[in-house]
Protein backbone atom coordinates (compact mmCIF):
# COMPACT_ATOMS: atom_id res chain seq x y z
CA UNK A 1 0.00 0.00 0.00
CA UNK A 2 1.39 3.71 -1.32
CA UNK A 3 2.25 6.06 1.51
CA UNK A 4 0.20 8.75 -0.37
CA UNK A 5 -3.08 8.08 -0.25
CA UNK A 6 -5.78 10.01 -0.46
CA UNK A 7 -7.52 11.48 3.01
CA UNK A 8 -10.58 9.28 1.89
CA UNK A 9 -8.46 6.38 2.17
CA UNK A 10 -7.17 7.31 5.18
CA UNK A 11 -11.10 8.19 6.80
CA UNK A 12 -11.92 4.45 5.20
CA UNK A 13 -9.20 2.82 7.35
CA UNK A 14 -10.33 4.72 10.51
CA UNK A 15 -13.85 3.68 10.10
CA UNK A 16 -12.76 0.03 9.92
CA UNK A 17 -10.68 0.32 12.31
CA UNK A 18 -13.40 1.72 14.78
CA UNK A 19 -15.69 -1.12 13.59
CA UNK A 20 -13.00 -3.55 15.14
CA UNK A 21 -13.40 -5.51 18.32
CA UNK A 22 -16.66 -5.57 20.65
CA UNK A 23 -15.62 -5.10 23.90
CA UNK A 24 -16.75 -2.95 26.63
CA UNK A 25 -15.42 0.02 28.30
CA UNK A 26 -12.12 -0.76 30.02
CA UNK A 27 -11.40 -0.25 33.63
CA UNK A 28 -9.96 3.16 33.82
CA UNK A 29 -12.05 4.42 30.34
CA UNK A 30 -10.75 6.19 27.32
CA UNK A 31 -10.31 9.89 28.84
CA UNK A 32 -7.83 11.84 29.14
CA UNK A 33 -6.72 11.94 32.82
CA UNK A 34 -4.42 13.64 35.45
CA UNK A 35 -1.97 11.54 36.62
CA UNK A 36 -1.52 10.99 41.05
CA UNK A 37 1.82 12.87 42.31
CA UNK A 38 4.42 11.50 43.93
CA UNK A 39 4.09 7.75 44.32
CA UNK A 40 7.89 6.79 43.09
CA UNK A 41 11.21 8.25 44.45
CA UNK A 42 13.78 9.17 41.82
CA UNK A 43 17.21 8.02 41.97
CA UNK A 44 19.09 10.23 43.79
CA UNK A 45 22.28 10.67 40.75
CA UNK A 46 19.28 12.06 38.32
CA UNK A 47 19.11 16.01 37.31
CA UNK A 48 16.27 18.13 36.39
CA UNK A 49 15.87 19.20 32.96
CA UNK A 50 15.44 23.07 32.86
CA UNK A 51 13.92 23.46 29.41
CA UNK A 52 10.92 24.75 28.18
CA UNK A 53 7.50 23.63 29.05
CA UNK A 54 6.16 20.74 27.42
CA UNK A 55 2.87 18.86 27.31
CA UNK A 56 3.04 14.63 26.56
CA UNK A 57 0.29 13.26 25.55
CA UNK A 58 0.30 9.29 26.31
CA UNK A 59 -1.58 6.41 25.37
CA UNK A 60 -1.71 2.88 26.13
CA UNK A 61 -4.20 -0.13 26.85
CA UNK A 62 -5.04 -2.66 29.12
CA UNK A 63 -6.58 -3.46 32.35
CA UNK A 64 -6.64 -1.23 35.76
CA UNK A 65 -3.51 -2.80 37.04
CA UNK A 66 -1.30 -1.76 33.82
CA UNK A 67 -2.59 1.82 34.67
CA UNK A 68 -1.81 2.13 37.81
CA UNK A 69 1.73 1.24 37.33
CA UNK A 70 1.99 3.31 34.20
CA UNK A 71 0.81 6.29 36.21
CA UNK A 72 3.51 5.84 38.65
CA UNK A 73 6.02 5.15 35.97
CA UNK A 74 5.13 8.86 34.38
CA UNK A 75 5.36 10.48 38.29
CA UNK A 76 9.10 9.29 38.20
CA UNK A 77 9.51 10.59 34.38
CA UNK A 78 7.77 14.24 35.64
CA UNK A 79 10.15 14.26 38.85
CA UNK A 80 12.67 14.25 36.54
CA UNK A 81 12.04 16.20 33.66
CA UNK A 82 9.87 18.87 35.85
CA UNK A 83 9.34 20.86 32.67
CA UNK A 84 6.92 18.24 30.98
CA UNK A 85 3.29 17.82 32.16
CA UNK A 86 1.97 14.37 30.75
CA UNK A 87 -1.95 13.75 29.42
CA UNK A 88 -2.07 10.20 29.85
CA UNK A 89 -5.12 8.77 27.49
CA UNK A 90 -6.07 5.24 28.47
CA UNK A 91 -8.71 2.29 27.64
CA UNK A 92 -9.15 -1.46 27.34
CA UNK A 93 -7.80 -2.99 24.13
CA UNK A 94 -10.88 -2.87 21.71
CA UNK A 95 -11.98 0.61 22.95
CA UNK A 96 -8.01 1.49 22.65
CA UNK A 97 -8.09 1.06 18.99
CA UNK A 98 -11.53 2.75 18.37
CA UNK A 99 -10.54 5.71 19.83
CA UNK A 100 -7.26 6.16 18.30
CA UNK A 101 -8.58 5.64 14.59
CA UNK A 102 -10.64 8.89 14.33
CA UNK A 103 -7.70 10.74 16.37
CA UNK A 104 -5.49 9.39 13.29
CA UNK A 105 -7.85 10.26 10.72
CA UNK A 106 -8.26 13.72 12.21
CA UNK A 107 -4.25 14.07 12.54
CA UNK A 108 -4.75 14.69 16.07
CA UNK A 109 -2.68 10.89 17.53
CA UNK A 110 -1.33 11.56 21.35
CA UNK A 111 2.90 11.94 21.32
CA UNK A 112 3.47 8.08 22.37
CA UNK A 113 1.38 5.46 21.19
CA UNK A 114 1.40 2.29 22.97
CA UNK A 115 1.54 0.18 19.06
CA UNK A 116 0.48 -3.60 18.51
CA UNK A 117 2.16 -5.65 15.66
CA UNK A 118 -1.69 -5.77 14.46
CA UNK A 119 -1.64 -2.30 13.33
CA UNK A 120 1.91 -1.59 13.26
CA UNK A 121 1.95 -1.89 8.89
CA UNK A 122 -1.57 0.07 8.92
CA UNK A 123 -0.19 3.14 11.08
CA UNK A 124 3.21 3.09 9.42
CA UNK A 125 2.50 2.69 6.01
CA UNK A 126 -0.63 5.84 5.85
CA UNK A 127 2.33 7.96 7.31
CA UNK A 128 0.73 8.63 10.58
CA UNK A 129 3.64 7.10 12.95
CA UNK A 130 7.32 8.79 12.42
CA UNK A 131 9.96 6.82 11.91
CA UNK A 132 12.63 6.09 14.60
CA UNK A 133 15.77 5.75 13.16
CA UNK A 134 17.02 9.20 13.65
CA UNK A 135 16.78 9.17 17.75
CA UNK A 136 18.64 6.27 17.90
CA UNK A 137 21.40 7.49 15.47
CA UNK A 138 21.51 10.93 17.38
CA UNK A 139 21.88 8.76 20.75
CA UNK A 140 18.32 10.26 22.26
CA UNK A 141 17.33 6.55 22.13
CA UNK A 142 20.04 4.59 23.72
CA UNK A 143 20.31 1.01 22.34
CA UNK A 144 23.94 0.12 23.43
CA UNK A 145 22.44 -2.53 25.72
CA UNK A 146 19.74 -3.66 23.24
CA UNK A 147 20.36 -6.60 20.71
CA UNK A 148 19.43 -5.80 16.71
CA UNK A 149 16.62 -8.45 16.74
CA UNK A 150 14.76 -7.08 19.69
CA UNK A 151 14.66 -3.31 17.73
CA UNK A 152 13.72 -4.85 14.11
CA UNK A 153 10.44 -6.50 15.40
CA UNK A 154 9.34 -2.98 14.70
CA UNK A 155 10.45 -2.08 11.82
CA UNK A 156 8.21 -1.73 8.55
CA UNK A 157 9.76 -1.67 4.85
CA UNK A 158 12.89 -0.66 6.27
CA UNK A 159 11.80 2.12 8.76
CA UNK A 160 11.93 1.41 12.10
CA UNK A 161 8.11 2.74 13.28
CA UNK A 162 7.87 1.01 16.77
CA UNK A 163 10.54 0.49 19.72
CA UNK A 164 10.20 -3.13 21.28
CA UNK A 165 8.86 -2.75 24.83
CA UNK A 166 9.17 -5.95 25.68
CA UNK A 167 9.96 -9.94 24.81
CA UNK A 168 7.27 -12.09 24.86
CA UNK A 169 5.91 -15.48 24.09
CA UNK A 170 2.79 -17.53 23.90
CA UNK A 171 1.89 -19.29 27.14
CA UNK A 172 -1.16 -21.88 28.34
CA UNK A 173 -1.51 -20.27 31.88
CA UNK A 174 -2.68 -23.52 34.34
CA UNK A 175 -4.74 -23.60 37.87
CA UNK A 176 -2.59 -26.68 38.73
CA UNK A 177 -4.79 -26.91 42.18
CA UNK A 178 -7.60 -26.92 40.12
CA UNK A 179 -6.74 -29.46 37.30
CA UNK A 180 -5.56 -32.17 40.21
CA UNK A 181 -9.02 -31.47 42.43
CA UNK A 182 -10.58 -32.62 39.34
CA UNK A 183 -8.51 -35.29 38.66
CA UNK A 184 -6.22 -34.21 35.94
CA UNK A 185 -2.41 -34.30 36.01
CA UNK A 186 0.10 -31.40 35.48
CA UNK A 187 1.50 -32.43 31.98
CA UNK A 188 5.32 -31.65 30.78
CA UNK A 189 5.97 -29.03 28.30
CA UNK A 190 5.74 -31.79 25.32
CA UNK A 191 2.20 -31.90 26.00
CA UNK A 192 -0.30 -31.81 23.57
CA UNK A 193 -4.01 -30.50 22.11
CA UNK A 194 -5.37 -33.97 22.98
CA UNK A 195 -3.66 -33.45 26.36
CA UNK A 196 -5.71 -30.74 26.98
CA UNK A 197 -8.72 -31.74 25.34
CA UNK A 198 -8.91 -34.45 27.73
CA UNK A 199 -9.12 -32.51 31.48
CA UNK A 200 -12.48 -31.12 29.67
CA UNK A 201 -14.95 -33.54 31.52
CA UNK A 202 -13.15 -33.66 34.61
CA UNK A 203 -13.30 -30.28 34.70
CA UNK A 204 -17.42 -29.55 33.64
CA UNK A 205 -18.04 -31.90 36.36
CA UNK A 206 -16.63 -29.78 38.39
CA UNK A 207 -18.95 -26.89 36.83
CA UNK A 208 -15.28 -25.50 35.68
CA UNK A 209 -14.29 -24.45 32.26
CA UNK A 210 -11.01 -25.54 30.49
CA UNK A 211 -10.90 -21.47 29.31
CA UNK A 212 -12.42 -18.81 28.50
CA UNK A 213 -11.91 -18.90 25.23
CA UNK A 214 -9.05 -18.37 22.28
CA UNK A 215 -7.76 -14.78 20.74
CA UNK A 216 -8.57 -16.45 16.91
CA UNK A 217 -6.22 -13.82 15.53
CA UNK A 218 -3.31 -15.29 17.68
CA UNK A 219 -3.56 -18.62 17.95
CA UNK A 220 -4.85 -19.80 14.40
CA UNK A 221 -1.69 -18.40 13.09
CA UNK A 222 0.36 -20.07 15.39
CA UNK A 223 -1.62 -23.64 14.96
CA UNK A 224 -0.45 -23.16 11.33
CA UNK A 225 3.11 -22.43 12.08
CA UNK A 226 3.56 -25.47 13.90
CA UNK A 227 2.06 -27.30 10.75
CA UNK A 228 4.90 -25.47 8.34
CA UNK A 229 2.44 -23.06 7.38
CA UNK A 230 1.63 -18.99 7.84
CA UNK A 231 -1.49 -16.97 7.95
CA UNK A 232 -0.20 -14.72 5.74
CA UNK A 233 2.01 -14.35 2.76
CA UNK A 234 4.88 -12.98 2.14
CA UNK A 235 4.29 -10.06 0.05
CA UNK A 236 0.80 -9.65 2.09
CA UNK A 237 -1.45 -9.74 -0.95
CA UNK A 238 -3.35 -13.44 0.66
CA UNK A 239 -3.27 -15.84 3.05
CA UNK A 240 -0.17 -18.31 3.56
CA UNK A 241 -1.84 -21.58 3.24
CA UNK A 242 -4.13 -22.85 0.44
CA UNK A 243 -5.56 -25.88 1.93
CA UNK A 244 -8.47 -25.36 4.10
CA UNK A 245 -7.77 -28.82 6.01
CA UNK A 246 -5.53 -26.72 8.35
CA UNK A 247 -8.83 -24.66 9.22
CA UNK A 248 -10.92 -27.35 9.24
CA UNK A 249 -8.84 -29.60 11.74
CA UNK A 250 -7.98 -26.36 14.23
CA UNK A 251 -12.17 -25.46 13.90
CA UNK A 252 -12.99 -28.89 14.52
CA UNK A 253 -11.05 -28.53 17.42
CA UNK A 254 -12.31 -25.73 18.65
CA UNK A 255 -15.55 -25.98 17.87
CA UNK A 256 -16.14 -29.32 19.77
CA UNK A 257 -14.96 -27.54 22.65
CA UNK A 258 -17.40 -25.24 22.73
CA UNK A 259 -20.35 -27.83 21.46
CA UNK A 260 -19.69 -30.06 24.72
CA UNK A 261 -19.61 -26.99 27.28
CA UNK A 262 -15.81 -26.52 27.73
CA UNK A 263 -15.85 -22.73 26.81
CA UNK A 264 -17.41 -19.89 27.60
CA UNK A 265 -21.01 -19.05 25.61
CA UNK A 266 -20.57 -16.41 23.70
CA UNK A 267 -23.36 -14.30 24.70
CA UNK A 268 -21.38 -14.07 28.13
CA UNK A 269 -17.73 -13.68 26.50
CA UNK A 270 -19.54 -10.70 24.74
CA UNK A 271 -19.85 -9.16 27.64
CA UNK A 272 -16.22 -9.56 29.41
CA UNK A 273 -14.08 -6.38 29.27
CA UNK A 274 -10.95 -8.57 27.78
CA UNK A 275 -9.30 -7.18 31.41
CA UNK A 276 -7.48 -9.65 33.68
CA UNK A 277 -9.93 -8.67 36.77
CA UNK A 278 -13.08 -10.13 34.72
CA UNK A 279 -11.20 -13.21 33.58
CA UNK A 280 -12.22 -16.61 33.86
CA UNK A 281 -9.33 -18.00 35.43
CA UNK A 282 -8.56 -15.28 37.10
CA UNK A 283 -12.03 -15.23 39.04
CA UNK A 284 -11.52 -19.17 39.60
CA UNK A 285 -13.93 -20.64 37.24
CA UNK A 286 -11.53 -22.10 34.61
CA UNK A 287 -8.41 -24.14 34.29
CA UNK A 288 -6.53 -22.36 31.87
CA UNK A 289 -6.01 -18.92 29.95
CA UNK A 290 -4.06 -18.86 27.03
CA UNK A 291 -2.03 -15.64 26.07
CA UNK A 292 1.41 -13.79 25.82
CA UNK A 293 3.99 -14.30 28.60
CA UNK A 294 3.96 -11.09 29.85
CA UNK A 295 -0.13 -10.90 30.85
CA UNK A 296 0.90 -13.70 33.31
CA UNK A 297 2.02 -11.40 36.04
CA UNK A 298 -1.24 -9.91 35.54
CA UNK A 299 -3.35 -12.95 36.14
CA UNK A 300 -1.37 -13.93 39.07
CA UNK A 301 -1.69 -10.38 40.54
CA UNK A 302 -5.49 -10.42 40.09
CA UNK A 303 -5.95 -13.62 41.43
CA UNK A 304 -3.70 -13.70 43.75
CA UNK A 305 -2.89 -17.31 43.64
CA UNK A 306 0.10 -19.19 41.91
CA UNK A 307 -0.36 -20.57 38.34
CA UNK A 308 2.11 -22.83 36.16
CA UNK A 309 3.33 -22.26 33.05
CA UNK A 310 3.33 -24.05 29.60
CA UNK A 311 4.01 -23.81 26.15
CA UNK A 312 1.21 -23.79 23.57
CA UNK A 313 0.98 -27.62 22.19
CA UNK A 314 2.85 -27.79 18.52
CA UNK A 315 5.44 -25.42 19.89
CA UNK A 316 7.84 -28.15 19.38
CA UNK A 317 6.66 -28.69 15.55
CA UNK A 318 8.33 -27.23 12.41
CA UNK A 319 9.77 -24.49 14.82
CA UNK A 320 6.75 -23.09 15.42
CA UNK A 321 7.81 -21.29 18.82
CA UNK A 322 8.77 -17.46 18.40
CA UNK A 323 9.29 -14.33 20.86
CA UNK A 324 7.57 -11.39 19.55
CA UNK A 325 7.32 -7.46 21.15
CA UNK A 326 4.63 -7.36 23.68
CA UNK A 327 3.87 -4.33 22.14
CA UNK A 328 5.68 -0.71 21.63
CA UNK A 329 5.69 2.57 21.76
CA UNK A 330 5.14 4.60 18.71
CA UNK A 331 5.30 8.24 18.25
CA UNK A 332 2.34 10.20 16.43
CA UNK A 333 3.78 11.73 13.20
CA UNK A 334 1.35 14.70 14.27
CA UNK A 335 3.34 15.20 17.06
CA UNK A 336 5.21 18.83 17.75
CA UNK A 337 7.47 17.13 20.35
CA UNK A 338 8.72 13.90 18.65
CA UNK A 339 12.42 14.83 21.01
CA UNK A 340 10.75 14.89 24.30
CA UNK A 341 8.03 11.54 23.49
CA UNK A 342 11.19 9.74 21.93
CA UNK A 343 13.34 10.63 25.70
CA UNK A 344 10.01 9.02 27.03
CA UNK A 345 10.69 6.22 25.20
CA UNK A 346 14.69 5.63 26.25
CA UNK A 347 13.43 6.67 29.72
CA UNK A 348 10.68 3.60 29.66
CA UNK A 349 12.87 0.98 27.84
CA UNK A 350 16.80 2.06 29.29
CA UNK A 351 15.62 3.76 33.60
CA UNK A 352 16.22 0.86 36.11
CA UNK A 353 13.71 3.00 38.64
CA UNK A 354 11.48 3.36 35.98
CA UNK A 355 11.42 -0.76 35.04
CA UNK A 356 11.16 -1.60 39.22
CA UNK A 357 7.82 -0.10 38.96
CA UNK A 358 7.00 -1.95 35.42
CA UNK A 359 9.04 -5.34 36.64
CA UNK A 360 8.33 -6.99 32.67
CA UNK A 361 4.38 -6.81 33.17
CA UNK A 362 4.53 -5.31 29.28
CA UNK A 363 7.12 -7.92 28.24
CA UNK A 364 10.93 -9.23 29.58
CA UNK A 365 12.90 -5.96 29.40
CA UNK A 366 14.70 -5.62 26.14
CA UNK A 367 17.71 -3.73 27.87
CA UNK A 368 20.25 -6.21 28.98
CA UNK A 369 21.34 -4.20 31.92
CA UNK A 370 17.89 -3.81 32.83
CA UNK A 371 17.09 -7.29 33.36
CA UNK A 372 20.58 -7.61 35.12
CA UNK A 373 19.50 -4.95 37.88
CA UNK A 374 15.33 -6.55 38.28
CA UNK A 375 16.82 -10.16 38.96
CA UNK A 376 16.84 -9.29 42.49
CA UNK A 377 13.67 -8.25 42.72
CA UNK A 378 11.95 -10.26 41.08
CA UNK A 379 9.32 -12.59 43.11
CA UNK A 380 8.65 -15.77 42.17
CA UNK A 381 5.84 -15.76 39.61
CA UNK A 382 7.91 -13.06 37.93
CA UNK A 383 10.79 -15.31 38.07
CA UNK A 384 8.79 -18.11 35.96
CA UNK A 385 8.13 -15.26 33.86
CA UNK A 386 11.95 -14.53 33.02
CA UNK A 387 12.67 -17.81 33.18
CA UNK A 388 10.01 -19.20 30.49
CA UNK A 389 10.96 -16.30 28.35
CA UNK A 390 14.60 -17.43 28.37
CA UNK A 391 13.65 -21.04 27.73
CA UNK A 392 11.91 -19.72 24.91
CA UNK A 393 14.68 -17.90 23.20
CA UNK A 394 16.82 -20.80 23.22
CA UNK A 395 14.02 -22.76 21.64
CA UNK A 396 12.17 -19.67 18.93
CA UNK A 397 12.67 -19.67 14.81
CA UNK A 398 12.12 -16.16 14.10
CA UNK A 399 8.37 -14.60 14.03
CA UNK A 400 6.56 -13.89 11.24
CA UNK A 401 7.06 -10.66 9.33
CA UNK A 402 4.17 -7.88 10.66
CA UNK A 403 0.90 -8.44 9.13
CA UNK A 404 -0.07 -6.96 6.35
CA UNK A 405 -2.21 -4.06 5.53
CA UNK A 406 -5.94 -5.59 5.83
CA UNK A 407 -5.09 -7.78 8.43
CA UNK A 408 -7.21 -6.45 11.17
CA UNK A 409 -10.31 -7.05 8.63
CA UNK A 410 -8.93 -10.57 8.43
CA UNK A 411 -9.10 -10.70 12.18
CA UNK A 412 -12.29 -9.49 12.14
CA UNK A 413 -13.78 -12.01 9.64
CA UNK A 414 -11.46 -15.04 11.14
CA UNK A 415 -13.56 -14.22 14.71
CA UNK A 416 -16.82 -13.70 12.90
CA UNK A 417 -16.59 -17.06 10.85
CA UNK A 418 -15.76 -19.03 13.78
CA UNK A 419 -18.85 -17.53 15.73
CA UNK A 420 -21.39 -18.68 13.33
CA UNK A 421 -19.62 -22.15 12.93
CA UNK A 422 -20.06 -22.24 16.99
CA UNK A 423 -23.86 -20.62 16.75
CA UNK A 424 -23.95 -23.65 14.06
CA UNK A 425 -25.05 -21.31 11.21
CA UNK A 426 -22.01 -22.89 9.09
CA UNK A 427 -20.19 -25.90 9.06
CA UNK A 428 -16.49 -26.58 10.03
CA UNK A 429 -15.45 -26.69 6.14
CA UNK A 430 -18.69 -24.03 4.89
CA UNK A 431 -16.44 -21.62 7.41
CA UNK A 432 -12.94 -22.62 5.82
CA UNK A 433 -14.34 -21.88 1.80
CA UNK A 434 -15.56 -18.81 3.39
CA UNK A 435 -12.62 -17.05 5.59
CA UNK A 436 -10.30 -18.26 2.35
CA UNK A 437 -12.41 -16.70 -0.01
CA UNK A 438 -13.13 -13.52 1.57
CA UNK A 439 -9.86 -12.74 3.57
CA UNK A 440 -8.00 -13.45 0.06
CA UNK A 441 -10.43 -10.61 -1.13
CA UNK A 442 -9.10 -8.26 1.11
CA UNK A 443 -5.62 -8.90 0.54
CA UNK A 444 -5.90 -8.74 -2.74
CA UNK A 445 -6.30 -5.04 -2.72
CA UNK A 446 -2.62 -4.67 -0.90
CA UNK A 447 -1.46 -5.48 -5.17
Amino acid sequence: MKKALSMLLIVSLAIGLAACGSGNNGNGGGDRAASPSGSASASPSASADSGEPVTLRIAWWGGQSRHDYTLKVIDLYKQLHPNVTIEPEYASFDDYWKKLAPQAAAKDLPDVIQMDISYLSQYGTLGQIADLTPYIENGTIDTKNISESAISGGKVNGKLYAFNLGSNALLAVIDKAMLEKAGGTMPDRNWTWDDFTSWGEKLKAQGKLLMQDLRHDVFFPFYLRSKGQHMYAADGKSLGYSDDKYFIDFYNMYNDWYQKGYLLPLDKLAQKKGTPEDGELELGNAVSTWGWSNQYILSSTVAKRPFEILPVPGWNENKALFLKPSMYFSIAENSKVKEEAAKFIDFWVNNIDANKIIMGERGVPVSSAVKEALKPDLSPEQTKVFEYVAWAEQNSSEMDPPNPPGATEVDKLLKETAEQIMYKKLTVEQGAAKFREEANKILAKNK
